[in-house]
């Protein structure tokens, strides 16, 4: 490829390239993010090319095959969408393949690979009609499952790096600057800082060295908004990096990523070769005179390096651990220069907000949370994935809508909203806007996007465990209130959550909450006490009945709860018996069988296995 050394070069190439990747052209497009990766859409791909090849269909349809990234919808992949008629086939596997290609080639669908509303039951023929895509509102996500992240030409043809070379051929630094402050687009990392704000404050540092990082360690359980940005459209992140620090006034960039994301990893190392080649990166970029570069730096996962402090002393070669803020990395970052941190999320939405303008992106979302968030969606809920939705949008709409609600017709009971540091959001809040100021109202935050929805099956007190127990896990011990206090909520929970809680365990969870968010170090310490405090606040009675009355009322603590037969309904067929891995079951074939309680481990496998309903657990 030969390098483009001026806008003229630029448009001479995207030009040349939009024919190819024109928006009717035909496509079979296979998913290949890694949640269908794991699924087998690598062999469904490699299917597609060998049948397409046997049966030489190009010869009359002339459909092209590519590997795109993550549609957002993982638990229905392997996920094939037959473009431009958006026709999408769910579950699709290897010996599937040659049905598709021979109903395409005569115009049909296949109808037992359509998707199925979980809710009404109709079958969908069309990705936009589906209720999990319907609702949703893709900028950020809206290439994700059209582009091949592997070929930069697509990115270009589809409208890529055009606003690099706006920004590059027209604006100053400051009207950069001015444009992001107008749009509203705050931090989507978590604290929800005004973007535009913080590169003024770069910009405005004396000194000739400044860089530019971008926060891709990831490490929420159930999260990979990120890790699916990078994996399915990188040249927009960094695009989006490039204009920054045009704005800022940085020549040199950092992408901080997971070593656990190998297939992110991959693609990007990609792009920063193409964007090299091309001109995008490197020297002179499209004969601007400016100069900018990107290197990756992989961390090791630890949680606390998502943190910006600890995140830049891993990059420094040192040990991940935060320091006392201020001064801020805007005025002394990464080897005490000043330095821009955003998340991926908010860099991929830089080059949207440059196209299509301030105004425009300031008209989505709500007068103080402007644009789209990315939220993946995981838990008790029959559509689990990623959604990307207006800011403001109901946590009503976000779950009964998009998400299809909850499996088995159960009740919903709470949303975890903002990681594992987020708070939980009762049903009694469902119809609150999902915005920053909402939610802290709530005793949540936004965070970058985790999700996790509770049932009515679920124990509130052992969901506070469970968060509780991985951030505990994840303090760097640098300072007393987080290593201390962290360890003393969880051994306060386990207590609870054994049947051994104490009156006044809340009132002293609560105190110590509240001290650990006053007085540590980083943000990670600050929130850990969330889960904590709000499911105290929206589920105190759980708590009492763990505590007082030494129940558990979801039936989840194994120390609270006990297992039975229920005589009339018991066949004696011996199942159970053979199955119990701790010899609790005692009983002679067709009589009634009894559970010893004493040896009993609570493990389930009775239920499991019972076909008479025949278990009791109270």
């Amino acid at each position: 490829m030969d390098r483009i050394n001026s806008a003229a070069d630029f448009d001479r190439l995207r030009t040349g390239l939009q024919s190819d990747y024109a928006p009717d052209h035909p496509w079979i497009t296979v998913c290949g993010g890694t949640g269908c990766r794991v699924y087998g859409s690598e062999k469904v791909w490699n299917a597609f090319r060998d049948e397409i090849t046997n049966k030489n269909m190009n010869a009359t349809l002339t459909y092209d095959l590519k590997m795109t990234g993550c549609h957002g919808f993982c638990e229905k992949g392997p996920l094939v969408v037959i473009r431009p008629m958006g026709i999408m086939y769910t579950h699709v596997q290897v010996g599937d393949v040659p049905e598709i290609v021979a109903e395409l080639a005569n115009g049909r669908t296949v109808e037992r690979l359509l998707y199925s509303d979980p809710k009404s039951g109709e079958i969908i023929e069309h990705e936009h009609d589906v209720s999990f895509y319907k609702h949703q509102q893709r900028l950020i996500l809206n290439l994700n499952g059209i582009l091949d992240p592997f070929r930069i030409d697509e990115y270009i043809a589809l409208g890529g790096y055009t606003s690099l070379e706006k920004v590059l051929g027209s604006m100053s630094p400051e009207q950069v600057i001015a444009e992001l402050k107008a749009s509203g687009l705050r931090g989507r990392g978590g604290a929800g800082y005004p973007t535009g704000s913080k590169w003024e404050m770069c910009r405005k540092q004396p000194g000739e060295i400044k860089y530019v990082i971008c926060n891709a360690d990831e490490g929420d359980p159930g999260a990979y908004m990120d890790r699916s940005i990078m994996e399915g459209n990188p040249h927009r992140v960094l695009e989006g990096m490039t204009i920054g620090a045009y704005a800022i006034g940085a020549d040199q960039g950092y992408v901080y990523i997971r070593n656990e994301y190998p297939l992110a990893v991959k693609h990007l190392r990609q792009a920063i070769k193409q964007a090299q080649e091309y001109g995008f990166l490197g020297t002179n970029i499209l004969g601007s005179g400016f100069d900018f570069n990107v290197n990756i730096k992989l961390g090791s996962g630890a949680f606390v390096c998502g943190e910006e402090t600890a995140l830049m002393a891993s990059i420094e070669g040192r040990v991940g651990e935060p320091r006392p803020r201020p001064p801020y990395p805007t005025t002394a970052g990464l080897w005490g220069k000043p330095t821009n941190i955003n998340n991926v999320k908010s860099w991929a939405s830089v080059p949207i907000i440059i196209e299509r303008g301030a105004d425009w992106y300031a008209d989505i979302g709500t007068e103080t949370s402007k644009g789209t968030m990315i939220f993946s969606v995981v838990g008790n809920i029959n559509n689990t994935g990623l959604v990307e939705v207006p800011m403001g949008i109901s946590l009503r709409e976000l779950i009964y809508e998009i998400g299809g609600g909850i499996p088995h017709g159960n009740t919903f009971k709470a949303a975890q909203i903002g990681g594992p540091s987020g708070g939980c959001i009762p049903a009694q809040h469902l119809d609150t806007p999902i915005d920053y100021e909402s939610l802290t109202a709530l005793g949540a935050i936004m965070g970058s996007g985790g999700l996790v929805v509770a049932d009515e099956d679920t124990c509130m007190v052992d969901f506070a465990r469970y968060f509780m127990q991985f951030t505990q896990e994840e303090s760097c011990g640098k300072c007393v209130p987080c290593r201390v206090g962290t360890k003393a909520m969880l051994e306060t929970l386990k207590r609870i959550c054994a049947g051994e809680g104490q009156l006044g365990d809340m009132d002293y969870l609560l105190e110590l909450g509240e001290e650990v968010k006053r007085s540590s170090l980083c943000g990670l310490g600050q929130t850990a006490p969330n889960p904590v405090l709000s499911t105290i606040h929206y589920f105190r009675d759980e708590y009492e009945a763990h505590i007082v009355d030494k129940t558990c009322p979801a039936k989840v603590c194994k120390a609270l709860i006990t297992y039975s037969i229920i005589p009339e309904n018991c066949t004696g067929c011996m199942v159970c018996l053979r199955n119990c891995p701790s010899d609790a079951i005692t009983g002679t074939k067709q009589e009634v069988h009894v559970i010893d309680a004493d040896l009993c481990t609570r493990c389930g496998m009775c239920i499991s296995v019972c076909k008479f309903d025949a278990i009791l657990v109270t």
